[in-house]
């Protein structure tokens, strides 16, 4: 219980670097959504385990270098410190590494403790600095001529390219959260390498020794951080500070995942020693320096003119700034721990001691072995059988709600259907109804033609009575009134006041609306000022008029005139252009 108290501020760096540092290597491909976070976040965590498990040594031994912590309450203390001088820089947007900031605690803590400080590995740390982005600038430069070039010769499909370029991500990513993990869990739990227990597990494949658990320890500590905080830090990479293309963003990761993959691998520095050519420093480099160097590799190769050098001297002056400040920190800590808390922060026994863990056998030799392969056979046992239920479940669900979309798609079919015909059944019946009404108006016009020629036919045969009885007439005086009586009834039948009212009738029918708007615009017209300006509407002459209306054409004129003057026409102004536009 002490131990995993004294370890708590490591687990919070780890968590802290896996809710930051997983941006750099799935934060283009989340922010562009060309993967989505749950994902991303699966296959960086399991990588990262991996990475720091199988691989995490090699970082752990120089930084034990240049200083072994060899007291938890020094371990707690100079993790805690690195931490918060992290967690102060940022928080003043000054640029900031888990690995500077670790580095200048240890050096913090040898200064403490009177022991000297490894200068020739301190050396070989702080070329790491600047080396590291400076490769990872040459690496992205090398592989995004090529990325391009390929492209440019195959030319493949887009559709196909899109797939390509997935696939892609997710093995880069795969890559870079592995070569994490083997880097950077250093700065989480290489201070606590002298706390590890004397023990090893063996699971049949592989072998864990007291070292390994603790990386494995730490490596969780970074899943959880990626799995509980990056995915909001990895929208903010992808969509805004690094504005890329999913080609860059392959090139960027993958530059990024071999900078930190050969200053954590061991057998990469051993093969180069055997053939007789210096050794790579492993040591943490910071993932987003080298990421910072990738972007500006591919922007020198894009052609970009200008390169903000006030950026590169934050960054420069945080490289100075940060290990000075943890420095300062881990020295003040240390000393209120040691004499307020009475704490020992490092012991006299181990004093010029250092620690090696490259040689893959960290452990004692009488260390107990225990057996984990039947216990670890049952485990992936159940780890299969809950997987597999998980995706029995899994299926049935996307199969009911396949089964749910389509019958929710039925359902909207029908109702669409349903309305449809209800649409078209109104529309018939408006139509019916139409017809009717012109069959009926049709039918209405028909009688009334029939009863007109009824009523001629009556009036010329009353003509034709008449004329006969005028013929028979001897008396001159009778006949001249019989005449009169005959040109009267002919000019009363010339009145046609029952077919002009019939053609007002339908006129004022199909121009209700006009009638409307002119009654309103022109409240204080006549009705017969109405009737004229309706005739006015259909073009008609003033000779026209005249006639339907019963008056002579030089009262059609008088009438014209004064409605001008109610319609408040100027001189100039057609009066019946005015009335066909209003």
């Amino acid at each position: 219980m002490l131990l995993l108290i004294f370890l708590s501020s490591g687990l919070f760096l780890g968590w802290s670097l896996g809710a930051n540092d997983a941006a750099n290597i799935f934060g283009s491909a989340v922010g562009s959504k060309m993967i989505r976070f749950r994902k991303a976040a699966f296959i960086a965590s399991i990588f990262v385990v991996l990475g720091a498990v199988f691989q995490g040594r090699g970082t752990a031994d120089t930084l034990s270098s240049l200083g072994a912590v060899d007291a938890l309450a020094g371990g707690f203390t100079v993790s805690l410190c690195a931490a918060l001088t992290v967690f102060w820089m940022t928080r003043y947007a000054i640029p900031v590494s888990t690995s500077q900031a670790i580095v200048g605690a240890i050096i913090g803590w040898s200064m403490f403790a009177g022991l000297p400080t490894n200068y020739t590995v301190l050396t070989k740390i702080v070329s790491t600095w600047v080396s590291g982005p400076v490769l990872g600038m040459a690496f992205a430069a090398g592989l995004f001529l090529l990325l391009r070039g390929f492209l440019r010769r195959t030319k493949i499909h887009v559709i196909k390219l899109d797939s390509y370029i997935r696939i892609s991500l997710i093995v880069a990513g795969a890559f870079g959260a592995y070569s994490l993990g083997a880097n950077n869990i250093a700065n989480v739990m290489g201070v606590f390498v002298n706390a590890a227990p004397d023990v090893l597990l063996n699971f049949g494949l592989f072998t864990l020794d007291g070292v390994q658990l603790l990386f494995l320890l730490g490596g969780l500590a970074i899943a959880l951080g990626i799995f509980t905080y990056s995915e909001r830090v990895m929208h903010t990479v992808g969509n805004g500070i690094l504005s890329l293309s999913p080609e860059a963003a392959i090139v960027v990761v993958l530059s990024q995942a071999l900078v930190l993959f050969i200053f954590s691998s061991s057998s990469l520095s051993a093969f180069l020693m055997s053939m007789g050519l210096p050794a790579i420093p492993l040591v943490p480099v910071s993932s987003t320096q080298v990421v910072v160097g990738s972007v500006i590799g591919i922007g020198l190769v894009k052609g970009a003119r200008e390169i903000k050098l006030k950026a590169l001297g934050e960054i420069a002056a945080g490289w100075v700034v940060t290990p000075l400040a943890a420095g300062i920190l881990t020295y003040i800590a240390l000393f209120f721990v040691q004499n307020v808390f009475k704490l020992q922060v490092f012991s006299i026994k181990a004093e010029g001691t250092k620690i090696h863990l490259d040689t893959g056998t960290a452990v004692a030799e009488n260390a107990p072995e225990i057996n984990l392969i039947l216990p670890a056979i049952l485990a992936m046992s159940a780890l299969a059988i809950i997987i597999l239920i998980f995706l029995v479940f899994r299926q049935q669900k996307l199969r009911l709600k396949t089964e749910n979309e389509l019958l929710h798609q039925q359902n909207n079919y029908y109702q669409a259907q349903k309305t449809l015909s209800g649409m078209e059944v109104t529309a018939v019946h408006l139509e019916n109804s139409l017809l009717s009404q012109k069959l009926e108006t049709k039918r209405r016009e028909y009688i009334n033609i029939a009863l007109n020629i009824s009523s001629q036919r009556e009036f010329l045969q009353s003509v034709a009575a008449k004329i006969d009885e005028i013929r028979l007439v001897g008396d001159q005086q009778q006949l001249l009134e019989q005449l009169n009586d005959l040109s009267l009834m002919v000019k009363q039948k010339m009145n046609f006041s029952d077919e002009t009212e019939e053609l007002y009738a339908q006129i004022e029918l199909i121009h209700k609306d006009f009638r409307q708007k002119l009654a309103n615009a022109f409240p204080d017209l006549t009705e017969q000022e109405k009737r004229l300006a309706v005739l006015l509407r259909l073009n008609f002459s003033s000779k026209e008029i005249a006639s339907l209306m019963g008056i002579s054409p030089k009262s059609a004129e008088i009438a014209r005139y004064r409605l001008r003057k109610k319609l408040n026409l100027g001189k100039g102004e057609s009066l019946t252009f005015f009335i066909q536009n209003l």
